[in-house]
């Protein structure tokens, strides 16, 4: 749980909006102002702000009179956000090919390795954030940092809680090959093949359909 302690304004909405991707409060949850100063350590007026600005990037909806709930996706919008998604992180992926080093991949491939560990013996929400983690080192390899901060921002508006963020186990267990899948074609410097992987990871392709994307070939040399 977030440390009651005063905050400040930027890690509050930070706390508040990792709170909503992580399931604290689930979709639909209605959040009441004075629960949230007693969470986070926060004045009224700076509760108020955050909302205001959760609302702006779509996380939570005001309704006038009521308050603040957490907002919940249809199927047309989180449809429309994966391909959003797709959109600007296969944008990315030649820069993040030509920048990645040694280390990078040594760091990505860490991360990968904690996020399969964590399939056999994790929670839900260890497995989600170990996700997250991955995705932010890796979208952060590329060179256009307005991209990256675009990417970033509509991977915060996609369906909150971890239990949507996979259909199946069998679906959590091909998304950790998928991110070994990248880093070899960081690897081997192959640019289509990470765009490819891309766009299967975030449209929870079948294992069947990301068969057919050539594997990587390493770069001689």
């Amino acid at each position: 749980m977030t440390s009651k302690t005063q905050i400040s304004r930027g890690t509050l909405l930070e706390a508040m909006a990792k709170d909503i991707q992580a399931g604290v409060f689930t979709p639909g949850t209605w959040l009441k102002q004075i629960d949230l100063e007693n969470r986070y350590g926060a004045t009224r007026m700076e509760v108020r702000r955050a909302l205001d600005q959760l609302s702006s990037k779509r996380l939570v909806r005001h309704v006038p009179n009521r308050g603040y709930h957490v907002h919940a996706l249809d199927d047309r919008q989180a449809d429309e956000i994966r391909e959003v998604r797709i959109v600007l992180e296969t944008a990315a992926a030649d820069t993040i090919v030509q920048n990645a080093t040694a280390a990078d991949r040594q760091e990505l491939r860490a991360l990968a390795q904690r996020f399969s560990d964590l399939v056999l013996t994790g929670t839900l929400l260890e497995q989600y954030e170990a996700n997250v983690a991955f995705h932010i080192r890796l979208l952060k390899l590329c060179s256009n940092q307005e991209l990256v901060n675009l990417a970033l921002d509509i991977r915060g508006r996609g369906p909150s809680a971890p239990a949507t963020q996979w259909k199946t186990r069998a679906r959590i267990e091909q998304s950790g090959r998928e991110h070994f899948l990248m880093i070899e074609a960081i690897e081997a410097g192959d640019a289509p093949a990470l765009r490819s992987i891309l766009t299967a990871h975030i449209r929870q392709s079948a294992e069947k359909e990301l068969a057919r994307i050539q594997p990587p070939q390493r770069r001689r040399g």
